[in-house]
């Protein structure tokens, strides 16, 4: 199915043609992705949704630049994975990707405001920009009075909120969400959604939101529906919207 012109006015913040991508155990290979094609575009905010098994997961590690496509081309922020050495693939994740994991993935024994200021660090920022930038991130999710706090002395619905402060702190292109209400309760995982929505608004983040859940998925403006490692429907390509692609 092709892809439906983008404007010239867009930018794709991921493209993705034809990626398989494959695992070998023994004398075995299972292919886990048997030729994925689909563009996201800046600012836009797409859910990738299936079962499991369904090849969600090792999407989302391919788009995260955690791993590269056994064949066809991925692109994330204009830059393709298969020419970049290890160095160059982990600044390019540094830069460009913020990640909101469902296990929240926070450092235990340090404060909100060093939880948030982490990417940063790798950057090299000063420690007293860090420590600014990481407080401004907070005060945006509505954390102002929680800079001080460890993971332990906060609710699973605020711990969500840091990670998502976390992932904002280096300004990134592109924002991958795996499963981001899969730990919280009905309450704090819309409350969560809702930043989310607010921030792909207010600063055109490109929101990436991998779930099995169609209520959750159902609430982004285009879903990307993956079945058996392949695109089994794109809502954009089904609308004729600037981005999409289908199974190839």
């Amino acid at each position: 199915m092709p892809a439906p012109a983008r404007p010239a006015s867009r930018r794709a913040a991921i493209e993705a043609v034809d990626v398989t991508r494959s695992y070998s155990f023994g004398d075995t290979t299972v292919q886990a992705l048997r030729g994925v094609s689909f563009t996201v575009d800046d600012g836009e905010y797409t859910a990738i949704v299936g079962p499991s098994g369904s090849g969600k997961s090792t999407l989302m590690h391919l788009l995260g630049c955690l791993d590269r496509p056994t064949s066809g081309t991925l692109r994330v922020g204009g830059r393709d994975l298969r020419e970049l050495s290890d160095a160059e693939l982990a600044e390019l994740r540094n830069r460009e990707i913020g990640f909101v994991f469902q296990a929240f993935q926070l450092l235990p024994r340090s404060t909100a405001v060093d939880n948030v200021a982490l990417p940063l660090l790798y950057r090299g920022v000063k420690g007293a920009e860090r420590r600014e930038r990481a407080a401004q991130s907070l005060r945006a999710v509505g954390l102002g009075h929680r800079l001080t706090h460890r993971p332990t002395q906060m609710s699973g619905g605020e711990q969500q909120r840091v990670a998502i402060a976390r992932a904002l702190v280096g300004e990134p292109r592109i924002l991958l969400a795996d499963e981001p209400t899969g730990n919280l309760d009905s309450r704090n995982g819309a409350e969560v959604m809702r930043i989310l929505e607010q921030l792909n608004a207010e600063r055109g983040v490109a929101v990436v939101l991998v779930t099995h859940d169609d209520e959750v998925a159902g609430r982004a403006r285009r879903q990307v529906r993956v079945r058996d490692g392949l695109v089994e429907r794109d809502t954009a390509a089904e609308h004729g919207t600037a981005a999409g692609g289908g199974a190839a």
